[in-house]
Order: C-alpha cells, then structure tokens, then sequence
C-alpha cells in the first residue's frame, strides 16, 4: 500500500486525489503497522519544524518511519516541510527538535538578494543537477509552486537533486538512496507536478 503520513500537517487530501487521478492507489494513515510495511511513502509537510517532528514523536511514528526507509529501504518523498524534516536540524525554532536525519542537512532560513521576498511564494522554474528518479534529463526546464521562508542545505552536493535560483540558489530537490524531497508543492504543480509524482509512484 502506498501511504501519506497523516500526522496532522500537511495537505493529503490534495496529494491522495492527485495519485487517484494517476491510477494509483494511497491512503492517509498514521498506523505504525501500516506504514512500516508501505510500498512507498510520502511525508507532507506545511508548518514549522519543530512542531511537526513532535507531534510525529507524539504519534510514535518516527520508529515505524525509520524501519520502512531505513532498514527496508521504502521509496520516500518528503514535500516542503516534509523534504525538511529529512535533515537532522532547522533554524527555524532554534534547533530545539532533532530531524529524522536521513539525509546529512541542516535546515537555514531563505537569504535571498535585497529586493527578493521572503518566504518565496509562486511558481519558480527548477533546474536538475543530475539525472534522477524525480528529474530523468530533456530540454524543458520544469516550474513548480513554492510556499516556504526555509530550505534544506544537505552537506554534501550530490545529494541535491535540482536547485532553484530565488535571488540566490538552494536545494529544490534532494535524493539519497531511495529518499527524496522536493521543496516545492507537486500537489499544486499541475503537469509538471504530476510527472514527478508518477515517476516516483514508479519506484521500487
């Protein structure tokens, strides 16, 4: 079973009726049993960081989560503040919750050149770094819908999958193994979101 973590922030309804319409089957849970056992996972995310990594410690998810990604190797894509809840650390709330730390990154506020707002809203072109599961190569450069004053900043340069330039670039995309995140929504992100979210359903 594919499986949205519903652990009461982010917009699964969206995500769910986005993967009906690509035939594929997904549910919102937040069952230990059901999750660690998922074909494939997504981790939506709209809020701040630490309030989202507590409340998935409250609903004891972060065990089941880590054995399905870690110990089995499960697809995973983490979207906006999920895609940051794969690092170890935010600035955001002072570092006072620890991430789930699959991916070597720390999370720091958007610092974009004078004149460029933040938090960066709207759609912004994405420019692949490498080919990918999510961004496999062609000449169209991809646009996605953005909400967010955050971004993930992996340590090292090969886990970034696609950058995005908003008055200075950061990471859009990240992919390690089978973990992936994309700072942007593909939920919101019409055809462009709807191929990444087949290629990952794709995954196995």
């Amino acid at each position: 079973m594919n499986i949205v973590v519903d652990y009461g922030v982010g917009n699964l309804g969206a995500i769910i009726n986005m993967l009906e319409h690509l035939g594929h089957d997904a549910v919102a849970s937040r069952d230990p049993r059901s999750i660690v056992s998922a074909a494939r996972l997504i981790l939506p995310g709209v809020g701040a960081f630490d309030q989202a990594m507590a409340r998935l410690r409250e609903l004891d998810l972060v065990a089941p989560l880590t054995e399905a990604v870690v110990a089995r190797g499960a697809p995973v894509l983490g979207i906006c503040l999920g895609m940051q809840l794969l690092g170890r650390s935010s600035d955001e709330g002072q570092r006072s919750e620890r991430g789930l730390g699959w991916i070597p990154a720390d999370v720091v506020k958007l610092s974009p050149h004078e004149g460029v707002k933040v938090p960066h809203m709207g759609w912004s072109e994405v420019s692949p770094t490498r080919a990918s599961a999510l961004f496999p190569g062609g000449n169209e450069v991809p646009r996605y819908y953005f909400s967010h004053s955050y971004c993930l900043e992996p340590d090292d340069d090969r886990d970034i999958a696609a950058r995005c330039d908003y008055g200075g670039t950061f990471a859009a995309a990240v992919a390690r193994g089978s973990v992936f995140g994309v700072q942007f929504h593909p939920e919101k992100s019409h055809r462009h979101g709807m191929a990444l979210l087949q290629r990952f359903m794709e995954l196995t």
